[in-house]
């Protein structure tokens, strides 16, 4: 249990996935290393979340996708970041990406690339060609607090899970922490 999550085998709760998050549980070896909860929709933004869940965001995993053009072909990541932090956007990403800009997905098109609700975007189920970005401290983690998908729930998985699935590599300076101010 992380803070007042009741988590159980995600498998045992398709309700509680996307459609894209099922699928790719189902395919995976690291399924039963991976657990869901449910929260209050509502709640599903991290600082609320971490609030009323008695989680730390140091425990919670952002999951942001970014995108680029070079030479008129879009190029799309996914940054999963501490919650403590911010993705590199435009300094490791755009890099990686190999283009002049880097900026956030506009969520209508995150939404309907991914299958999954805006707030609740997580790696597992992506398009197959978009890397998924970690930063080490997501992927040194016992265990990170994800979306699921959907704004009902939150996924449980390992860092260790995160840095291995399909398409992901680790990413010094991913993240970089918040300024406050």
């Amino acid at each position: 249990m992380i803070g007042r999550l009741a988590t159980e085998p995600a498998l045992s709760r398709p309700d509680l996935l996307a459609g894209p998050v099922k699928s790719a549980l189902e395919g995976s070896a690291a399924a039963g290393s991976v657990y869901v909860a449910p929260i209050d929709p509502s709640l599903a933004d991290t600082a609320e979340f971490c609030a009323a869940y008695d989680v730390s965001p140091a425990e919670s995993a952002n999951c942001v996708v970014v995108a680029g053009k070079r030479e008129g072909v879009s190029y799309v990541a996914a940054c999963m970041v501490l919650a403590t932090t911010r993705a590199d956007v435009n300094g490791v990403v755009r890099r990686l990406l190999g283009v002049r800009k880097a900026s956030f997905l506009p969520m209508a098109a995150a939404v309907e690339s991914t299958g999954m609700e805006y707030g609740g975007i997580t790696p597992l189920g992506l398009p197959a060609d978009w890397p998924i970005l970690v930063d080490p401290a997501v992927a040194a983690l016992p265990f990170a607090v994800v979306g699921s998908g959907v704004r009902g729930s939150k996924l449980a998985i390992p860092g260790s899970v995160l840095a291995a699935w399909p398409g992901a590599q680790v990413v010094d300076g991913l993240g970089r922490p918040v300024e406050q101010g």
